[in-house]
């Protein structure tokens, strides 16, 4: 039987990682391997070189590749970026006659038919998510298979984007001989991996906190409500303690990485830490409250404007499950403090363990890949709903590839060696016998 191999793509701004998945024999996702490159042309969640960032793909595909022993044809990416917009939305359609009873072709029909929805000029719809559904002017409701009417209406809420960084990142990838599959918002994929369906139907949100951009979601009753991209992240983070201690970039990531707090007042003021001088200078000394105050003073930020979309959309008293926060920032010391602090709501750090089957390594429960998880998750899902496993394979086993390559060579050898050998008993070559045979078919038919 054919293997269901599902590749993801998580283009961020600090790394682009390949993620190449399956399922175990009990049908649970499982990670084959993963493959990791620096991110270069992509700023904030968007592709400013496309050439660039290629050549980063590639180098993150080749390595999963060696890995997995798999050839990557087709992949699942990840977009963000702050042109990401919702646009709530009403659609409806007229069904066949009055007493109908509703069909999932009905639902689907629906569904699609919010793709024509006219948009503002250069944007893109990447998903069309419902929310609840009205039958015959009866709303509220979830499920409407199986209940009759003549009228089925939709709310929705549609998620767009720049088709400019689309089509950037969809270029980036096929300059990396790569397909894409599907576009998948990374707030969507990361939820997945790391909230679970009765964190989902109580009330949760998604905070993924990455190098370029802060990624939301919130869910409520089972249902995506709403997403937003904040352009505030860990790299803004990095160049607040450069400019601070006046050192250098690579110096100020590391201090962020191996010291770094999200509240001054758990750090001691005596505890130093000392950087090497730039080119034989003395050494400079930064204290661990110092530090611990620049983090502070910048996830403050992220996080009222974390609240601010919470409270906007009226769920802040909604969130039973809390937030969960995911992505490299997650791993920042006292940051679960620091969020219910400032919210005053219960907070976590979510990690992908519990959604995954098979060997489970250190590097893969690490929160910074639950959007390359996610998308494994959610390429799987896709898969099942759309049936094209056979059809259409997303990746190959490399020795498969090698053995036809093999065969066309011996087939090559073999068609030049047949002109050689394409001649009659009394020496004539097959050109001359065609002629010769011609010659027997006149107009007086054949003798």
């Amino acid at each position: 039987m054919e293997r269901e191999i599902v590749v993801g793509i998580d283009i961020g701004t600090t790394k682009i990682a390949v993620f190449i998945g399956s399922r175990d024999e009990e049908g649970k996702p499982i990670v084959l391997g993963m493959g990791k490159s620096e991110s270069i042309g992509v700023e904030r969640g968007v592709v400013r070189n496309i050439e660039l960032t290629s050549n980063s793909i590639k180098k993150a595909i080749d390595e999963a590749e060696q890995k997995t022993g798999y050839k990557v044809k087709e992949v699942f990416v990840g977009i963000a970026g702050n042109q990401i917009r919702n646009i709530q939305h009403r659609g409806n359609i007229m069904l066949e006659s009055k007493g109908h009873i509703i069909k999932e072709s009905d639902r689907e029909r629906l569904i699609k038919d919010q793709e024509n929805l006219v948009l503002q000029p250069g944007e893109k719809i990447i998903h069309v998510v419902p929310q609840d559904f009205i039958v015959d002017g009866e709303g509220d409701v979830i499920n409407p298979i199986g209940m009759p009417g003549s009228c089925l209406e939709g709310n929705f809420n549609i998620i767009t984007g720049n088709v400019t960084n689309i089509e950037n990142i969809v270029r980036s990838v096929e300059m990396a001989n790569c397909k894409v599959r599907n576009l998948i918002l990374e707030p969507i994929a990361s939820a997945e991996a790391v909230v679970n369906a009765s964190e989902k139907e109580a009330g949760v949100c998604l905070v993924d906190i990455g190098g370029g951009t802060t990624d939301m979601a919130i869910f409520h009753d089972g249902i995506l409500r709403h997403t937003a991209v904040i352009p505030l992240a860990g790299n803004v983070i990095t160049e607040d303690i450069k400019e601070g201690c006046s050192i250098i970039k690579t110096q100020a990531e590391a201090l962020k990485t191996r010291f770094g707090s999200c509240l001054s007042a758990s750090a001691k003021e005596d505890e130093i830490i000392a950087i090497p001088g730039f080119r034989g200078r003395e050494p400079r000394e930064i204290s661990m409250k110092t530090l611990a105050g620049i983090i502070q003073a910048r996830m403050e930020m992220i996080i009222d404007q974390v609240l601010f979309e919470i409270r906007s959309k009226k769920y802040e008293r909604k969130l039973i499950a809390g937030i969960v926060l995911s992505g490299g920032g997650a791993k920042m010391k006292d940051i679960v403090q620091l969020t219910e602090y400032l919210t005053g709501i219960d907070a976590r750090v979510g990690t992908p363990e519990d959604h995954l089957g098979g060997t489970i390594t250190e590097e893969i429960t690490h929160p910074m890949h639950a959007t390359g998880i996610g998308l494994i998750l959610e390429g799987l899902k896709k898969l099942d709903k759309d049936n094209r496993l056979s059809k259409h394979p997303m990746a190959i086993p490399i020795d498969a590839i090698e053995e036809e390559v093999e065969e066309e060579i011996i087939e090559e050898e073999v068609i030049e060696e047949i002109p050689n050998k394409k001649k009659s008993s009394d020496g004539k070559t097959k050109s001359s016998i065609i002629s010769w045979l011609e010659g027997l078919f006149k107009e007086d038919g054949p003798e």
